[in-house]
């Protein structure tokens, strides 16, 4: 039986179907369903994919647009589960009373309970009479996992004064011998040592001199034109690349490449004198040497190659819904010292790579059509643009683009009209988000298939952001009122 109102050879996206079963719900969502009705993001990410529509069992609904078929088979999954998700929400909420009174601030407590709510539901049913007890105890044993693994003893550790001058000596006897040696994992070859880069800024001490301005950056043509193959296999219809061009390019250390070319203030790597060779993960002329910091938030975190230890491990133990598996703080903190002070901040060189194809797909990102084409324009770059140039928000943005009338939000909806012009930043930025958060947990990315799962995904959630905040701005104009978006800080 087809969707409502699609045609049976109508495509409809996903995330539609998904929006449209969950609003016919009816109320007791409300607990995980943002203001418009609609479910949460992270209701989609955590509880709807993984646990009641189960893409790896059912590849038929893992694609983001569904056949009538596919589209009314994924609905009857939702609607099915209407009960236990009502069961879902209230348990959420018994959950976030006990964290209250707990006194348990740490953590997000949808990444932290989400999944363990739907548990409880799907074994116990709504609360009953002994629901306060078993939130209570549900609530101590994520607590319990954590560890110490938060940002307070993030924070804790961070603020001893002895601590903290021996770990600025580490930094900056890291940063100063960052040409000397390989930066790769052991068991990586690396190719032979480069000239010694430009600096990035004065030298505070000493012991931070940088290498001489003279040192040349590196030759990425080889690195990039390499990644255009790879992008070209892995995102072309019917294939799944050519394992042997990604493992050459991690055997010749093309990652570390670029990440000594962006040392030495490279020009020109993607083939368009446009676009600076960083693409939005450094604010600098080259990356700074990391300094250890006292906090963070979320509405003002640097470029990625910009930001401070405490920065970068403030991202991970934010986003981390399963911390337990995290090293220790004091191991975390180890670890991040030398790994700022690697190429892109990055240790693994599989990950590396990873950010050199996507700084070349980021490079002929183009959702507004304009017709700037990176030269070698690959089937990930016809996929990921066909895909984005279909948004309702694009096709908005691109017609005020050329519209001469003024904004008339006084320039919000003007913004994400300029993010559309300039799409590589918030790739970028994303992309090595991801790429840290694997770094810190020994994940590399070991084929095509796998690097280009990541790479198609951050599209993907760099494009919902902003279909999101289109929206946002939209309700806004039509409410007459605009509340800032909060932030977490620490």
């Amino acid at each position: 039986m087809p969707f409502p109102s699609q045609s049976a050879d109508e495509r409809r996206p996903r995330a539609l179907v998904i929006d449209h079963a969950w609003r016919a719900l009816g109320p007791g969502t409300e607990p995980l369903s943002g203001p418009g009705g609609a479910p949460l993001t992270r209701t989609v990410k955590l509880i709807v994919l993984p646990l009641i529509v189960r893409p790896a069992l059912r590849p038929e609904l893992a694609a983001d647009f569904l056949g009538p078929e596919q589209a009314a088979h994924l609905d009857g999954l939702i609607r099915e589960a209407g009960a236990c998700l009502a069961a879902t929400a209230q348990w959420f909420t018994r959950l976030k009373k006990a964290r209250r009174a707990l006194g348990v601030v740490e953590g997000n407590p949808q990444d932290l309970y989400f999944q363990r709510c739907f548990e409880l539901a799907t074994e116990h049913g709504p609360p009953s009479a002994d629901a306060d007890t078993m939130a209570r105890a549900v609530v101590e044993e994520v607590a319990e996992t954590l560890g110490g693994r938060t940002v307070d003893a993030l924070k804790d550790y961070l603020a001893d004064t002895g601590r903290r001058l021996r770990l600025d000596g580490e930094l900056a006897s890291a940063w100063e011998n960052r040409h000397s040696g390989p930066a790769m994992a052991p068991a990586t070859p690396s190719p032979p040592a480069m000239a010694p880069a430009t600096p990035s800024t004065p030298a505070p001490a000493p012991a931070l001199a940088s290498a001489p301005a003279s040192a040349p950056a590196p030759d990425m043509s080889a690195a990039v034109a390499r990644a255009a193959e790879v992008l070209d296999a892995c995102a072309a219809p019917g294939r799944a690349g050519d394992p042997s061009s990604y493992a050459a390019m991690v055997e010749a250390g093309h990652g570390e490449l670029f990440g000594r070319a962006l040392w030495a203030r490279a020009n020109g790597v993607w083939g368009r004198g446009d676009l600076p060779a960083p693409l939005g993960l450094t604010g600098r002329p080259v990356p700074p040497r990391p300094e250890i910091g006292r906090g963070a938030s979320t509405a003002t975190l640097p470029a990625p190659l910009d930001r401070t230890l405490f920065e970068r491990l403030f991202v991970v133990l934010q986003s981390s819904a399963r911390r337990e598996e995290l090293p220790t703080v004091p191991e975390l903190v180890a670890r991040e010292a030398g790994r700022s002070c690697a190429p892109l901040g990055l240790r693994d060189e599989s990950l590396r790579v990873v950010v050199v194809l996507g700084g070349l797909l980021a490079a002929g990102l183009d959702p507004l059509g304009t017709g700037q084409a990176v030269p070698g324009r690959t089937a990930a770059h016809r996929a990921v643009n066909s895909r984005w140039r279909r948004e309702a928000s694009v096709l908005r943005a691109r017609r005020m683009t050329v519209s001469p009338r003024p904004d008339p939000d006084g320039g919000a909806l003007d913004a994400l009209a300029q993010d559309l012009r300039t799409p590589w930043a918030a790739y970028m930025r994303r992309l090595w988000v991801r790429l840290h958060g694997r770094d810190v947990r020994d994940a590399p990315l070991a084929d095509p298939a796998s690097a280009w799962a990541v790479l198609d995904g951050v599209a993907r959630s760099v494009m919902m952001d902003h279909r999101a905040r289109v929206r946002s701005a939209l309700r806004t104009l039509s409410t007459g009122s605009a509340r800032p978006a909060g932030a977490r800080s620490a």
